[in-house]
């Protein structure tokens, strides 16, 4: 009997959910989502996919804000998706620092093996949309389908990939990523 697997997309944030200021989102004043996220998390949640953040966030870790600061912006960011008709279901975060040695910093697959404690999907048919070229590693490593998008580090990202980080499809954005996911899913 096929097992009912739970349809997720894991999505990295700045730079992909939010404007990357080439540092830290380190207030919700200036936490800006990009153009078409909002859209493109609601039609995610309609088409039954659960939505999953996979960040790192060293600022924490290397003492630049505060992990309070951090949940604040999480719950101000997952808060703004629900009133616009998107759902977060989760978020997991790597809070060490850049130089931190964990298993749960991209390009390491730590974080996607927390989320599939809690949550019952299948790699294979689940997709990871990201701007860098860690985050594409991550994806592949775990086995999850990945789409690189041209936001954030992405069009400067997209030079450096080798046939080991090249991702399964590239989107101009957001939006673009989300069409393709929806392709997928009908087949």
């Amino acid at each position: 009997m096929k097992k009912n697997f739970r349809k997720v997309v894991f999505i990295d944030r700045d730079g992909v959910i939010n404007l990357d200021l080439g540092g830290y989102v380190t207030k919700w004043e200036d936490f800006e989502f990009l153009p078409g996220v909002l859209d493109g998390l609601r039609l995610i949640r309609e088409r039954g996919y659960d939505t999953v953040v996979i960040s790192n966030q060293a600022g924490v870790g290397d003492g630049l804000f505060s992990k309070e600061t951090l949940d604040h912006i999480t719950a101000s960011m997952t808060e703004a998706v629900r009133e616009a008709g998107g759902e977060i279901r989760a978020v997991y975060y790597c809070l060490h620092g850049k130089k931190g040695d964990c298993d749960c910093r991209k390009p390491k697959t730590g974080l996607f093996e927390q989320a599939h404690r809690q949550i019952d999907f299948n790699p294979a048919e689940t997709f990871f949309v990201g701007d860098k070229i860690s985050d594409i590693k991550a994806g592949k490593d775990y086995g999850l389908k990945t789409i690189m998008v041209l936001t954030g580090y992405g069009a400067a990202h997209q030079a450096e990939i080798t046939p080991e980080t090249k991702p399964d499809y590239i989107a101009r954005d957001f939006k673009e990523a989300v069409d393709l996911l929806l392709v997928h899913d009908a087949k």
